[in-house]
Order: C-alpha cells, then sequence, then structure tokens
C-alpha cells in the first residue's frame, strides 16, 4: 500500500507542476499559477511526513509500470493539459482512498474548478498557439473537381502530406451548400489536427467551427469579424503592399497572406508583386506571414530564398495528380 501512496504523491506533484509551468509561461495567467502552486506545495507538504516510509518502499528498478507503453500521444499544448489534469485529479482521488485524509478531496474538489477555468482560457489562445508552427497553408475551392467527394478526397491526402492548414476559398457555391462543405472539411482538418479557415464568409466560418476567417483588402476588417466570432478566432488578411501589412498587424490580423508573387489564374487581373515584397515582410513582420500566388514545386525554393518560411499554395496541391505526395515535397523543401 506504501508504494501506491508514493507513487500518487509523485504523480500528483508533478502533474500540477506542469500545470503550473502552462498557466504561468503559456496563459500567463498569475492567479492559476498561484493555484497550482499552491496544490503543489500542499500536496508536498504532506508528503513530508510520509517520506520516509515512502523511500523505504519503494522500488522504481522492479516496478512493473515502467516496461507498460503509454498509449497517448501528446499533440500540442492542450492534450498535455488533459492529460496532467486527469493525472492530477485521479491520483488525489488515490491519495484520499488509501490515506482517508479530507484535505486530498477537498484538493481534487478545487482542480475539478480549475480544469474548467483553464480549459476555457486555453480555447482562447490555443489555436493561435498551433499558428505558430504551421508552414504549409493550402487555399482551394471544389470548381475544378467532378463530385464533392473527389474534392474531400484530395483535400485528405493534402492533409496526409503535413498540409497544416486549410482555406476553404468557394467563389460560385451558394451559402447553404458552402456550409455544408466546410463542415465536412473541418471534421478532416480535426483528424490531421489542422487548422481549417474559411476564405471571406464570417458567416460561414462560424457556423461550421472553423478556427478562423480569412480577409481580402475589401472585406470587412478583423476588429468586425472579431464582433462575431470572438477572440479566440484566427483572422488572415491578404497583403499586397507593405502599408497593407503594417495595417494588418494593427488591426490585429493573427497572420498574413503576403502576394501574389507570381501572377496567377487563382486572382485574374491581380499584378505579381515580385521577391521584393516577400523578402521585406520576411524583415518586418513579426507575426506568421504566408507567400501566395503562384508558387509550385519548381519556384518554391527561390521563393523560401527570401526567408519567408512560410508557403500558401493552391494549384500546386490541389489540382497534383497525387496532393500527398505534392504536399510531402513542399513541406519538405520548407
Amino acid at each position: 500500500m506504501q508504494r501506491i501512496i508514493d507513487a500518487n504523491f509523485n504523480r500528483s506533484s508533478e502533474g500540477a507542476r506542469v500545470l503550473e509551468e502552462i498557466s504561468r509561461f503559456i496563459l500567463e495567467d498569475e492567479s492559476l499559477s498561484e493555484s497550482f502552486k499552491n496544490i503543489r506545495h500542499s500536496i508536498n507538504k504532506i508528503s513530508d511526513n510520509y517520506y520516509s516510509d515512502n523511500l523505504s518502499s519503494r522500488d522504481s528498478e522492479h516496478d512493473i509500470g515502467i516496461n507498460i507503453c503509454n498509449p497517448d500521444t501528446r499533440a500540442g499544448v492542450d492534450t498535455i493539459f488533459k492529460a496532467n489534469i486527469k493525472r492530477l485529479e485521479e491520483a488525489l482521488r488515490v491519495l484520499f482512498e488509501y490515506t482517508g485524509m479530507g484535505e486530498f478531496e477537498k484538493m481534487r474538489y478545487k482542480v475539478y474548478t480549475l480544469e474548467k477555468m483553464m480549459y476555457s482560457k486555453l480555447l482562447e489562445k490555443f489555436s493561435k498557439l498551433r499558428l505558430k508552427d504551421t508552414k504549409l497553408y493550402l487555399v482551394t475551392n471544389s470548381d475544378k473537381f467532378k463530385t464533392e467527394d473527389e474534392f474531400l478526397n484530395a483535400v485528405a491526402s493534402a492533409l496526409q502530406g503535413g498540409v497544416d492548414i486549410v482555406q476553404l476559398r468557394e467563389k460560385t457555391r451558394d451559402a447553404a451548400s458552402t456550409l455544408e462543405l466546410a463542415k465536412k472539411i473541418r471534421q478532416l482538418c480535426d483528424e490531421f489536427n489542422s487548422i481549417f479557415i474559411v476564405n471571406d464568409r464570417v458567416d460561414i466560418a462560424y457556423l461550421s467551427g472553423a478556427d478562423g476567417v480569412h480577409l481580402g483588402q475589401d472585406d470587412i476588417s478583423p476588429q468586425e469579424a472579431r464582433k462575431i466570432l470572438g477572440d479566440n478566432t484566427i483572422i488572415g488578411v491578404s497583403t499586397h503592399a507593405p502599408e497593407q501589412a503594417r495595417r494588418a498587424v494593427a488591426d490585429g490580423a493573427d497572420y498574413i497572406g503576403a502576394g501574389p508573387v507570381y501572377i496567377t489564374p487563382t486572382k485574374p487581373g491581380r499584378a505579381s508583386v515580385g521577391l521584393d515584397y516577400i523578402e521585406w515582410v520576411s524583415k518586418n513582420i513579426n507575426i506568421p506571414a504566408f507567400a501566395i500566388g503562384g508558387i509550385d514545386l519548381e519556384n518554391a525554393d527561390t521563393v523560401l530564398n527570401t526567408g519567408i518560411g512560410r508557403i500558401a499554395v493552391v494549384r500546386a496541391i490541389i489540382n497534383s495528380d497525387n496532393p500527398k505526395d505534392a504536399a510531402e515535397i513542399l513541406k519538405s523543401k520548407i
């Protein structure tokens, strides 16, 4: 029994420490950080009374648990949070059962309340945290596909190849069918832990549960979009010149698209901005920026040599014979 008590003192203290660090360094929430710190100190203070017995009973070398594979994976801060909040709650329950000390029961119910508060705060920031690690952005629509299933299969293939963000850009579909399609892409992106963005349509983004919306220069402002979608939403803005990029940052955009780098049929009539603007963005803009416009397997290296570090493509992936392979090649270049 003493080994069980020892193991769960360690589990609860370790879990509280992980949650404390998330609260401190990621959420930057002083109140949450202090709450988990106090719980950790309370656990350790009680543990001191069991210190000698715990050490004498400990047998880590022969513990069969160390050879049992943990099937869980840690895909991001949200999964780390969920794993450690449950670890803390479960360990506190075990400590209560084996020691009978009411302090552990009180702490456990306190943690239940903290769990709800912390998860709410993580939701406010998590999408934007994921955005920092994105490199390859697919902008696509279903116009060139014979059937919807064919289109969805191509999107799924691209996601398998490592696409970090998918943007649905439908200019000819009616609102009802666009919404239904958006919901299906939302599900695909969830399967691959990728971000889903809707072009222009704030209403479709809201109703489909998208992670965000991408706005053009003639669309509503990021501030107006946030009034509808909330602070947790990722807002992207297309830019074609330095003053537009600066304004997007000032308006609170989470990322920008910079382009078109080359003339592209997806933006008829739009002059290319060339590589000079992309290089300027890489040196002067401090939010994620994606070069876009006419980028393909042949010229991607030239674009990346500007220092931009992120690219968005349309035809190079979705119109390829094998979107998965095309995405893998582009991702490897980045």
